[in-house]
């Protein structure tokens, strides 16, 4: 079956009952390490964003411009619950409005910047995406106790896409891909990754992928973190939200568990991406893996971050080429196979939240 996906640059087709991006919807503006003593700019969904920590450890997010001139206000300086502009020291406060004009005692009542809701929780900066009329958040940013349960050791970073962010949402639903770009760290086997055991599932806006691979090989990964025997049986769960996708894998010697069992043991990885876009051609990619040592937890966490962000490099050259070469070839219609199910479940529901009510 041949496919007609959405290419930046190519086919767009822009129409009055269509958002660019997904709103009304909570993104990863950040990790919560990124926020310390200095702003943080960074362009989310075509705004340019600053994100700065206050000192009472309060995140705010403004505009990235000036009022008075225009110059980004991530060129200034941080004080107290305030950003003060590098140009010629208008100080603004979390909420965008202007509280000092150096110099002048009357401030003037248009001095004010667009501010942009922001809820800080697990380690994760989230800030709020609303349609029009839509600037209050209409739920709570999203939990993810995995990095506050204690049950696991946690790192993470981010990477710059020069591709679209549904491209990335491809990859993640599509890990049948393992077994040729990730040889030396997660893969494994590439036949045992095209011929998983794979159910996929659509639930409102969610898309579960689950993918079994019994009496499989553990990867180099696997085995430099944990004591397997010899084959293991291995799991890979992904859960798609508009916003950022949950990606739980790991494996079990044989014998030792159930794969249907939550509370199997074995070595686990948990993935949290990100996928923020940038413009629609450009996107960023804020994640965290967790594990579950069973012992020398920070070197065997040093590790599986290390190797995990190996991965993500991997992925971010074929991404990267892969849009480089539709550009190329426009709109010459790509096949699907049968590991594309969860990708094409996960681009109709952000082509239905994009549509206008």
């Amino acid at each position: 079956m041949s496919v007609k996906l959405h290419i930046p640059g190519v086919n767009d087709m822009t129409t009055e009952t269509k958002n660019t991006f997904a709103l009304n919807q909570w993104y990863v503006a950040a990790l919560s390490t990124e926020l310390v003593d200095q702003p943080l700019a960074r362009t989310l969904l075509n705004q340019a964003v600053v994100l700065y920590r206050d000192d009472s450890g309060t995140v705010w997010a403004l505009d990235d411009r000036c009022c008075h001139r225009a110059l980004p206000l991530s060129h200034g300086t941080l004080e107290g619950k305030a950003i003060r502009c590098g140009y010629h020291g208008m100080l603004y406060d979390g909420t965008g409005q202007c509280i000092d004009v150096p110099g002048q005692n009357t401030i003037p009542k248009r001095a004010k910047v667009n501010s942009y809701c922001i809820e800080e929780k697990d380690g994760l900066v989230w800030i709020w995406f609303g349609d029009e009329g839509q600037s209050e958040p209409l739920n709570s940013a999203p939990d993810y106790p995995v990095h506050t349960s204690g049950e696991y050791v946690w790192g993470g970073g981010v990477f710059y896409y020069a591709a679209p962010y549904q491209l990335i949402h491809d990859n993640l639903l599509d890990l049948s891909h393992l077994g040729y770009v990730h040889l030396l760290t997660i893969g494994g086997d590439p036949n045992t990754h095209m011929t998983a055991d794979m159910k996929t599932t659509v639930d409102g806006d969610c898309v579960t992928v689950v993918r079994h691979m019994r009496d499989s090989t553990p990867p180099p990964t696997y085995l430099a973190a944990y004591p397997f025997n010899d084959k293991i049986d291995r799991w890979q769960e992904i859960e798609f939200m508009p916003s950022h996708l949950r990606i739980w894998t790991g494996g079990v010697n044989i014998g030792e568990g159930h794969l249907d069992d939550p509370n199997r043991g074995g070595f686990h990885m948990r993935g949290f991406h990100g996928v923020t876009p940038e413009t629609e051609s450009s996107a960023h990619y804020i994640w965290t893996i967790a594990t579950n040592p069973q012992t020398d937890s920070d070197a065997i966490l040093n590790k599986v971050v290390d190797q995990t962000a190996l991965t993500f490099e991997e992925d971010k050259v074929v991404i990267e080429a892969q849009y480089q070469n539709m550009l190329k070839f426009g709109n010459e219609p790509m096949v699907s196979i049968h590991v594309d199910a969860g990708a094409t479940h996960a681009r109709r529901i952000i082509e239905k939240l994009r549509t206008r009510a």
